[in-house]
């Protein structure tokens, strides 16, 4: 019999009428009527071809067939809560799979993962660069950092205020600009293009010129007077988001890993 045919619910009130040896008793067990007991081992009898009990004087009786399948059916569901227990075991490891932008990843999560560790020997972080989108069950990943518009088809929260800063270095620079992708555009040619906005902010602290950064990215850099801002922050439609499928999402680890990260 083919797996997707297997009858496990069926199979589910034999084991418990079995034990029983009483329907009554058993849909108790069930939070079900003994009709639907009986119901169901009848339905489960026409599929196998079977009789799985017999009716005496003193009760309910299995049958040859019955006991010579009991205990691998009971193995079987012992073997299915064990999967059961290892699945749900991924739910409460201190294992976590992160994936996310370099920059934000060095600028903004690493300290924060850093505080969020302390006394917890026992946690772990595996840490994935990514800009763009990946397959969260191919990569295995609990969670993601995206720079967008919105969580997009996944679960998600926003981390930051969606605002753009230009920031130069703290003694001040010309007014060069520069470049990284994902950059907003600007009116002269840059004087240099880096790889993404945390090499901007350090071209800018560099004195190269000036760079245009997400604010969560150069709040660091700005709090320890490393840069200084040049003109107003500007509001816009791109924030830092953290993301993830309803199911990690779910999880404990990653539910406590986001209020650590947005408390």
């Amino acid at each position: 019999m083919k797996r997707t045919h297997l009858p496990l619910n069926g199979l589910r009130v034999l084991d418990a009428a079995a034990r029983h040896l009483s329907f009554t008793r058993a849909a108790d067990e069930l939070a079900v009527t003994p009709a639907a007991v009986g119901q169901q081992i009848r339905a489960l009898e026409d599929m196998l071809g079977v009789v799985l009990f017999r009716r005496t004087p003193k009760g309910l009786e299995l049958t040859p067939e019955t006991e010579g399948g009991l205990d691998a059916l009971r193995a079987g569901f012992l073997e299915f809560e064990e999967a059961v227990r290892a699945m749900q075991a991924g739910q409460s490891s201190h294992a976590l799979t992160i994936a996310a932008p370099r920059d934000i990843t060095g600028k903004w999560l690493q300290p924060r993962l850093a505080a969020y560790a302390a006394g917890q020997s026992d946690l772990t972080f595996q840490l994935i660069a990514a800009d763009e989108a990946l397959d969260f069950t191919e990569a295995n990943l609990d969670i993601a950092i995206r720079l967008a518009d919105g969580a997009g088809e996944h679960e998600g929260v926003k981390i930051g205020e969606a605002a753009y800063v230009t920031v130069e270095a703290a003694a001040g620079g010309p007014d060069h600009r520069i470049d990284w992708p994902g950059c907003p555009a600007g009116d002269k040619p840059a004087i240099i293009r880096v790889a993404d906005g945390g090499l901007a902010i350090e071209a800018a602290a560099s004195g190269f010129g000036r760079a245009r950064v997400p604010l969560l990215l150069a709040q660091a850099d700005l709090a320890a007077g490393r840069v200084r801002q040049v003109g107003d922050t500007t509001p816009t439609l791109l924030a830092y988001w953290l993301i993830a499928p309803l199911p990690q999402w779910r999880q404990k680890k990653v539910k406590a890993l986001v209020e650590a990260l947005t408390g």
